[in-house]
């Protein structure tokens, strides 16, 4: 079926990455040899809402044609995703699927239960790429919308990050913009952010490449005394969170007299380990 492009919704257009040069191609094969494969529409009431098909049409509006060969599938918008999804497996990429899955939990109110049954995955692999719109800011997404950062590696290394700070996760994703790192090279960058001192995050933000060289070539060398105590710093941190969420699960309520009497004890010998570090970083911190 023919159809008048202004009679296509183009509702689905932001869950497609722009790749300019396939559209370069594209807008070179239209123009010798026409449209070869139709795109896919749904109809719903008196309009067609493109499923597949965004790069032609984009490129028969800048030839200026007035209509494009369509074919029409007879299912829900939800079923004719899932079905396009499948038919371009192996093409996509973890934002890509971020798209989808957002859209598809937005529209059609799917649990993460039934969005892992649908994508034949984890909920923890749902989890994941929802994390990417969920936690990173806009200028990061559009970061690796153009391909400055791949989806993957900023799902490893620069989601964690967000979570805790925002502000220090878009620092490291500028830092890194004028390198188009490799996840090898964001795995560094956000170890050493991670693990460094203030001075060690100022050379990244400033100098990402000059950092990535030093670590090169630098042989392999125990941590400083500051890098281990920061390390243990994080460790404790995590930790005493860890067992804050615990308790906040009533677990004192259901233990046995003796459970108790044991969790008590260890409790206590933990605090006093804690404050005996308290009041050495304290009298070590004290101006003379």
């Amino acid at each position: 079926m023919d159809l008048e492009l202004h009679q296509l919704t183009l509702r689905y257009e932001r869950l497609r990455k722009r790749r300019p040069r396939e559209e370069r191609a594209l807008l070179v094969s239209l123009t010798e040899i026409g449209q070869q494969l139709p795109v896919v529409v749904i109809q719903e009431a008196a309009s067609f809402v493109l499923i597949d098909g965004y790069k032609r049409v984009r490129a028969l509006k800048r030839l200026a044609r007035d209509t494009v060969r369509a074919t029409c599938w007879q299912v829900a918008a939800a079923e004719a995703l899932l079905l396009e999804r499948g038919l371009r497996r192996g093409s996509e990429d973890a934002l890509d699927q971020a798209w989808l899955l957002a859209e598809l939990q937005e529209r059609c109110q799917w649990s993460l239960e039934e969005l892992a049954r649908r994508f034949e995955h984890s909920k923890s692999w749902v989890s994941g790429r929802l994390a990417l719109l969920q936690a990173l800011p806009i200028s990061i997404q559009e970061q690796i919308r153009a391909g400055i950062i791949s989806a993957h590696a900023a799902m490893k290394y620069l989601v964690p990050l967000a979570r805790v700070n925002a502000a220090a996760a878009q620092a490291l994703a500028t830092a890194m913009t004028p390198l188009k790192p490799t996840s090898r090279q964001v795995g560094a960058l956000y170890a050493g952010w991670q693990s460094g001192t203030e001075r060690t995050r100022e050379l990244i933000v400033q100098s990402p490449q000059v950092y990535l060289q030093a670590q090169a070539t630098r042989e392999t060398a125990p941590p400083s005394a500051t890098q281990r105590f920061l390390q243990d710093l994080g460790a404790l941190g995590g930790i005493a969170r860890r067992a804050h969420r615990i308790l906040e699960g009533r677990l004192l309520a259901q233990l046995g007299e003796s459970e108790l009497i044991e969790v008590t004890d260890a409790f206590a010998r933990a605090n006093a380990d804690l404050q005996r570090l308290i009041q050495c970083f304290e009298r070590e911190a004290r101006p003379c």
